[in-house]
């Protein structure tokens, strides 16, 4: 199977957020999600707000994407609106991250057609993760399901166990958890697993290239990466 992966500033193409925001709305129906701040439009005009995709060759299928926002401008970040009746902390914590640089990786959804690839899973936190230094951030937030905790940790997020209940939400509906992550140290990734440090440092280093990695049931994956944000 093969993929290609891009990354750009939402005001920059309207019509790939329109198809991203279809896509992750169809997903979270699924789970009988109807309500979730990630999915709301209002970032379309937000030019602190960068779009992940995961796509056909052709452009004619979206399998999966993700948002990068960053912090300061126009909204709060999707983790402040979602937990701050919990816990209103979480306004100061990014507010004082945000002085060197904070954002969060965020609307993170695959399709059902490539489920077991690693598209949600991994692949998706590896290029959020490189992209962020194209941004100059120096931490990241995200919002985690239960099944994807382990995976931000693999790419060096850990428990932000300050927030809620030692780092854990009722979100986004009553009998849902979320954990909230911080990546503390964008650049260095000092935390991350090996391998995926290697693999988010290459990244970073070679933003377009064509990649070939195993897939599951012995299938190949190609991907070319084309993730260097134009206009920044």
């Amino acid at each position: 199977m093969k993929f290609v992966i891009k990354a750009f500033r939402a005001v920059d193409n309207i019509a790939a957020c329109e198809k991203y925001v279809e896509g992750h709305v169809r997903v979270l129906k699924i789970f009988g999600i109807t309500m979730i701040t990630s999915a709301k439009v209002e970032w379309f005009d937000d030019p602190d707000t960068y779009v992940i995709l995961v796509e056909s060759e052709d452009e004619e299928k979206i399998y999966g994407g993700a948002r990068i926002q960053v912090s300061g401008g126009r909204y709060n970040l999707p983790i402040e609106t979602a937990v701050s009746e919990f816990d209103p902390s979480v306004h100061d914590m990014v507010g004082n991250l945000a002085r060197n640089g904070t954002g969060e990786l965020c609307g993170l959804w695959n399709s059902r057609e490539v489920a077991g690839y690693g598209v949600g899973s991994i692949y998706l936190g590896r290029v959020g993760v490189a992209i962020a230094t194209q941004l100059k951030l120096e931490t990241l937030f995200a919002l985690c399901a239960p099944a994807t905790v382990k995976n931000c940790m693999r790419v060096g997020f850990k428990v932000e166990t300050s927030l809620g209940n030692n780092g854990t939400f009722y979100y986004p509906k009553e009998d849902l958890i979320a954990t909230a992550v911080l990546l503390n140290d964008v650049p260095v990734l000092s935390t991350a697993d090996p391998f995926e440090k290697a693999a988010i440092m290459d990244l970073r280093k070679n933003p377009v290239q064509h990649k070939v990695d195993p897939g599951p049931k012995d299938r190949i994956i190609e991907i070319d990466y084309n993730i260097t944000i134009p206009n920044l």
